[in-house]
């Protein structure tokens, strides 16, 4: 009611006698419709909260998700005071992670890429909106468009979901874009990529901070070990399930 009158809830409250319009009938029966066969209802409203940022959504991109906000509150547990930093956003949808960072760093550099250009304009858009003007969105294939360049943090919330995943055909997942969603190699294609190739992004002591799949902790944790990284943890979404693992990457040790 709030999206189709452009009230708020205090108000539809105070004034619920109102009517609506025919066309407000109108739009309010197709909403009705969409939701009856299941649709998520941030596509039916094309906005979700995150971080308690309005973050302007589409069926193009992943919905935000409370989950990951864990990867927002570890990455700013890690850069501490040290907030005039250089961060990198991978697979950035909608733009929430990096716009989330950008309004807690004001004085961060963020930039978040994306392989789909409609991704790029919605995640412009929502930086437009929130007047937040210390990220830069362009169009990559994770790195394949970027210059070599040193961040001090890279962060991650690639596809991780295996093509066989039965979840993929109940709740939200089956409106959402499954280029968004599936990875090879059982899920774990992206995050392998991502591991390998950050090591060439990251500068001495920068940290690499990815989302995964919530029995894939220790399979990332290898990954990330493989390829020698330190001090490599994973910690828990808010079901206590693992959700994000990290590590360090030392220039110096790892080219003595």
């Amino acid at each position: 009611m709030q999206y189709i009158t452009g009230k708020t809830r205090t108000f539809l409250i105070a004034f619920g006698e109102t009517e609506l319009s025919v066309k407000q009938q109108q739009q309010l029966e197709h909403l009705l419709v969409r939701r009856a066969r299941g649709e998520p209802i941030a596509y039916l409203v094309e906005e979700k909260e995150f971080w308690s940022l309005p973050i302007k959504v589409s069926s193009v991109t992943l919905i935000p998700r409370p989950d990951t906000e864990c990867l927002v509150e570890r990455a700013l547990q890690l850069l501490s005071d040290k907030r005039a930093v250089k961060i990198l956003d991978l697979g950035t949808g909608t733009g929430a992670v990096a716009l989330a960072l950008a309004s807690e760093c004001p004085q961060a550099q963020i930039v978040g890429v994306d392989i789909s250009d409609a991704a790029i304009t919605l995640a412009q858009l929502n930086a437009d909106n929130l007047l937040i003007n210390n990220v830069k969105f362009c169009k990559s294939n994770w790195f394949t468009s970027l210059p070599i360049q040193q961040f001090d943090m890279i962060v991650s919330n690639p596809p991780y979901i295996d093509e066989c995943d039965p979840h993929l055909q109940q709740g939200d997942v089956r409106f959402e874009p499954k280029t968004a969603l599936i990875s090879a190699n059982h899920g774990l294609a992206d995050i392998q990529l991502i591991i390998e190739q950050s090591a060439n992004y990251l500068a001495n002591n920068g940290w690499l901070l990815l989302e995964h799949g919530w029995l894939q902790g220790r399979q990332v944790r290898q990954l990330f070990s493989c390829h020698h990284y330190q001090q490599v943890v994973t910690f828990q979404d808010y079901g206590g399930n693992d959700r994000i693992t990290v590590g360090q990457w030392k220039c110096d040790e790892n080219h003595s």
